[in-house]
């Protein structure tokens, strides 16, 4: 059995389940892009190809398992993206909640079925099909819920908008004891410069206290003034828009002091190690051409209890 349990962000990781890019399928036509930096890479020819994930995937296994990590993987389906595992599900506390994905990637949801069968039945969660979540908008911080949506009357004209206010009402309810947050991120179906895909695109805590930030995710200024002041001054990295484009806000972490990130962040991973914090580097870059890095790759089923 698998007994979930994940409260925070950087908490000892002790089992997680990685995506794969192996199958991964043709470059998508340009009509069935989910995001516009995807649209770039396939308008200029320069999209990722399997090869090259498939590489990128197996450096962060590695480093996974050189701290003995228990990593499981997706069933391989033919022809499927099936790098981000962390749109299809994630875990709050000890409830493994399924995400209510794209209608197109509900097959993803399926190869990982033979994990979510091996947590008890009672704390695996589906929340009702009106409420649209996925688990990069979704992050923990002890008593705390951070939420990103986006509250806008043209959600439905947005294939970047992923969680709406009906998945972070039923969060508040599923969860009374905890203070949830949400915040308007912003969209863009073209501009990937201009998009906040997910939360973990312009926000990520780090360590035991601090954070990475970038202020033009965020729609209302209020709301990340608010965020900005919850972790203070002297605790927040924040990014520019050539760093959220290159994804800097979506490195993991293994523990307070451990963290995934790619090797060409030279300046977020200098400003960790300054921190104390050691920085596994691995090469990621062909996998962030699709607007998703190593968070959105990685899906935490256990960290340890503090």
């Amino acid at each position: 059995m698998i007994y979930p349990n994940v409260s925070d962000e950087t908490s000892q990781l002790k089992a997680v389940i990685l995506g794969t890019a192996k199958s991964n399928g043709p470059t998508p036509a340009l009509e069935d892009a989910y995001d516009p930096k995807s649209r770039i890479h396939i308008a200029n020819g320069t999209y990722p190809v399997e090869v090259d994930m498939v590489y990128e995937m197996q450096a962060v296994e590695a480093v996974l398992l050189k701290y003995d990590v228990k990593v499981y993987r997706p069933e391989i389906l033919n022809d499927t993206n099936q790098i981000f595992t962390r749109d299809i599900g994630f875990v709050i506390d000890d409830f493994f909640f399924k995400a209510n994905i794209l209608p197109d990637r509900e097959e993803e949801v399926k190869a990982i079925q033979y994990i979510i069968d091996q947590i008890p039945s009672n704390k695996v969660v589906q929340l009702p099909e009106a409420c649209h979540v996925e688990g990069g908008d979704v992050m923990l911080y002890g008593d705390y819920l951070f939420v990103g949506t986006y509250r806008g009357d043209d959600y439905a004209d947005y294939i970047i908008a992923r969680t709406n206010m009906e998945a972070v009402k039923a969060l508040q309810e599923f969860f009374p004891h905890k203070k949830v947050v949400s915040f308007d991120l912003r969209k863009s179906n073209t501009d990937p410069y201009e998009n906040a895909l997910h939360l973990d695109c312009c926000f990520q805590p780090v360590g035991k206290n601090k954070a990475i930030l970038h202020k033009n995710g965020f729609l209302d200024p209020a709301e990340y003034e608010w965020l900005f002041n919850f972790f203070g001054k002297e605790n927040v990295f924040e990014i520019n828009k050539e760093e959220m484009y290159n994804m800097n806000s979506n490195i993991f972490s293994i523990a307070p002091n451990v963290v995934i990130s790619e090797k060409n962040f030279t300046r977020l991973n200098t400003w960790l190690r300054d921190q104390g914090i050691t920085v596994e580097e691995v090469p990621y870059a062909e996998i962030a051409k699709q607007e998703g890095l190593l968070r959105c790759s990685t899906l935490p089923l256990i960290r340890e209890i503090k």
